[in-house]
């Protein structure tokens, strides 16, 4: 399967989960609970507010081991430019960021911090639930980001 069949297969529409190709060409699928949901839609909004840009959720990239689907991504104007006439992006936006679940292995997010750099990204950041976040580029773990965003307002009490 390729990724514009996924996109024109009716019955994968509207499914309440993302869906991924691996590089197989087999559809994976990951349920997002609601607090997952709710943190993408905080998260994306602070980077939206924080960095300008433009803001992506699920975005479909285009990496070494099929399609994968980062929470939220954010992308330069330039970024956007050059893949916005594509079904899926060719490489990864600046920064891809992934909001950590029970269900995610060690191993699973090191592979997906790796595609994501491979394919384009210049950081990637995995975040859990209680605000922790790891950053990471090319040269493995960072203390300090190229993004000036503070996440922490996703955090606070409701």
């Amino acid at each position: 399967m390729q990724w514009q069949d996924v996109l024109a297969d009716p019955s994968l529409k509207n499914l309440p989960y993302k869906i991924e190709l691996n590089e197989k060409g087999n559809i994976e699928m990951s349920p997002a609970s609601f607090n997952h949901s709710r943190l993408q839609g905080k998260i994306a909004a602070q980077l939206s507010l924080q960095l300008g840009g433009e803001i992506f959720t699920e975005l479909a990239i285009q990496t070494s081991k099929g399609v994968r689907v980062p929470d939220v991504a954010w992308g330069s104007e330039n970024y956007t430019q050059v893949h916005q006439a594509e079904l899926w992006a060719s490489s990864a936006p600046e920064l891809c960021v992934e909001i950590l679940s029970l269900s995610n292995t060690v191993k699973d997010m090191q592979e997906r911090v790796a595609l994501f750099l491979e394919a384009g990204a210049l950081e990637v950041w995995l975040v859990d639930e209680n605000g922790t976040i790891s950053q990471y580029d090319t040269s493995g773990p960072i203390t300090v980001s190229r993004f000036p965003a503070n996440l922490h307002h996703c955090f606070a009490s409701h």
